[in-house]
Protein backbone atom coordinates (compact mmCIF):
# COMPACT_ATOMS: atom_id res chain seq x y z
CA UNK A 1 0.00 0.00 0.00
CA UNK A 2 1.30 3.23 -0.47
CA UNK A 3 1.21 6.51 1.28
CA UNK A 4 0.92 10.32 0.04
CA UNK A 5 1.90 13.07 2.04
CA UNK A 6 0.67 16.89 2.38
CA UNK A 7 2.11 19.88 2.57
CA UNK A 8 0.38 22.97 2.97
CA UNK A 9 0.96 26.87 3.08
CA UNK A 10 -1.29 29.04 4.73
CA UNK A 11 -0.89 32.98 4.78
CA UNK A 12 -3.87 34.82 6.83
CA UNK A 13 -5.68 31.51 6.97
CA UNK A 14 -6.13 30.73 3.29
CA UNK A 15 -4.26 28.59 1.24
CA UNK A 16 -0.70 30.46 -0.14
CA UNK A 17 1.40 29.44 -3.30
CA UNK A 18 5.13 28.08 -2.57
CA UNK A 19 8.48 29.73 -3.44
CA UNK A 20 9.07 27.69 -6.42
CA UNK A 21 12.62 28.89 -6.34
CA UNK A 22 12.88 27.20 -2.82
CA UNK A 23 11.19 24.06 -4.01
CA UNK A 24 13.69 24.36 -7.14
CA UNK A 25 16.60 24.99 -4.66
CA UNK A 26 15.85 21.84 -2.48
CA UNK A 27 15.01 19.28 -5.12
CA UNK A 28 16.69 19.98 -7.80
CA UNK A 29 19.93 18.55 -6.76
CA UNK A 30 18.16 14.97 -6.25
CA UNK A 31 15.42 14.95 -8.73
CA UNK A 32 16.18 11.62 -11.01
CA UNK A 33 14.54 13.05 -14.05
CA UNK A 34 14.45 16.87 -15.01
CA UNK A 35 11.30 19.03 -13.58
CA UNK A 36 8.41 18.72 -15.66
CA UNK A 37 4.78 20.34 -15.73
CA UNK A 38 1.47 17.68 -15.59
CA UNK A 39 -2.02 19.78 -15.78
CA UNK A 40 -0.67 23.01 -14.26
CA UNK A 41 1.86 21.07 -11.62
CA UNK A 42 5.49 21.19 -11.36
CA UNK A 43 6.44 17.57 -11.12
CA UNK A 44 9.34 16.46 -9.76
CA UNK A 45 10.73 12.93 -8.87
CA UNK A 46 13.28 12.74 -6.62
CA UNK A 47 16.57 10.21 -5.31
CA UNK A 48 17.66 10.25 -2.02
CA UNK A 49 21.86 9.00 -2.17
CA UNK A 50 21.00 5.54 -0.54
CA UNK A 51 18.27 4.72 -3.69
CA UNK A 52 15.01 5.44 -2.11
CA UNK A 53 12.66 7.79 -4.12
CA UNK A 54 9.56 9.91 -3.81
CA UNK A 55 7.04 11.42 -6.59
CA UNK A 56 6.13 15.08 -5.38
CA UNK A 57 3.67 17.20 -7.35
CA UNK A 58 3.61 21.24 -6.33
CA UNK A 59 0.53 23.16 -7.15
CA UNK A 60 -0.38 26.28 -5.57
CA UNK A 61 0.01 26.15 -1.87
CA UNK A 62 0.00 22.56 -1.69
CA UNK A 63 2.69 19.33 -2.40
CA UNK A 64 1.73 16.20 -3.00
CA UNK A 65 4.22 13.91 -1.78
CA UNK A 66 3.53 10.29 -3.54
CA UNK A 67 4.73 7.09 -2.55
CA UNK A 68 7.78 7.99 -0.48
CA UNK A 69 10.07 5.01 0.00
CA UNK A 70 11.56 4.05 2.96
CA UNK A 71 15.08 5.68 3.40
CA UNK A 72 16.37 9.04 3.08
CA UNK A 73 14.04 10.53 0.83
CA UNK A 74 12.18 11.05 3.76
CA UNK A 75 15.13 13.46 5.04
CA UNK A 76 14.93 15.58 1.36
CA UNK A 77 10.93 15.79 2.25
CA UNK A 78 10.92 16.98 5.71
CA UNK A 79 14.16 19.13 4.78
CA UNK A 80 11.34 20.34 2.01
CA UNK A 81 8.67 21.19 4.44
CA UNK A 82 11.01 23.30 6.79
CA UNK A 83 12.92 25.28 4.60
CA UNK A 84 9.00 26.33 2.91
CA UNK A 85 7.57 27.20 6.54
CA UNK A 86 4.98 24.43 5.19
CA UNK A 87 2.32 22.04 7.44
CA UNK A 88 2.29 18.78 7.11
CA UNK A 89 -0.80 16.99 7.02
CA UNK A 90 -0.64 13.80 9.26
CA UNK A 91 -2.79 10.62 8.87
CA UNK A 92 -5.11 11.42 11.80
CA UNK A 93 -5.63 14.83 10.32
CA UNK A 94 -4.05 17.47 12.05
CA UNK A 95 -1.13 19.45 11.06
CA UNK A 96 2.87 19.61 11.98
CA UNK A 97 3.99 23.51 11.73
CA UNK A 98 6.46 25.53 12.68
CA UNK A 99 4.88 27.62 16.00
CA UNK A 100 5.09 31.06 14.46
CA UNK A 101 2.71 29.35 11.91
CA UNK A 102 0.24 29.33 14.24
CA UNK A 103 -1.46 32.44 13.21
CA UNK A 104 -1.54 31.91 9.60
CA UNK A 105 -3.61 28.66 10.21
CA UNK A 106 -7.69 28.25 9.01
CA UNK A 107 -9.34 28.96 11.65
CA UNK A 108 -10.16 26.05 13.92
CA UNK A 109 -7.28 24.17 12.50
CA UNK A 110 -4.38 26.11 14.99
CA UNK A 111 -6.05 24.66 17.94
CA UNK A 112 -5.82 20.81 17.09
CA UNK A 113 -1.53 21.70 15.12
CA UNK A 114 1.10 20.14 16.23
CA UNK A 115 3.32 23.16 17.00
CA UNK A 116 7.41 22.62 16.85
CA UNK A 117 10.26 25.28 16.87
CA UNK A 118 11.36 23.90 13.58
CA UNK A 119 9.75 20.44 11.16
CA UNK A 120 13.04 17.26 11.84
CA UNK A 121 12.28 13.80 11.39
CA UNK A 122 11.67 13.36 14.67
CA UNK A 123 9.17 15.90 15.44
CA UNK A 124 7.42 14.57 12.47
CA UNK A 125 7.88 10.90 13.59
CA UNK A 126 6.79 11.59 17.07
CA UNK A 127 3.69 13.65 15.46
CA UNK A 128 2.62 10.92 13.09
CA UNK A 129 2.81 8.51 15.85
CA UNK A 130 2.84 4.61 14.48
CA UNK A 131 1.15 4.87 11.52
CA UNK A 132 5.11 4.28 9.58
CA UNK A 133 8.66 4.75 10.38
CA UNK A 134 9.86 5.86 7.62
CA UNK A 135 13.78 4.67 8.18
CA UNK A 136 12.79 1.50 8.57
Amino acid sequence: MGYSLGLYRFSDGELADFDMDLVRAVLSPVAAVPEGVIDGATEYWIRATDGSEAEVSVSGGEINVIRPQVGDVWKIIIELADRLRAAVLLPDGRLLCRKEMRGHLPEGMEHDAVLVAEVTLAAFERAAGPFTHPLT
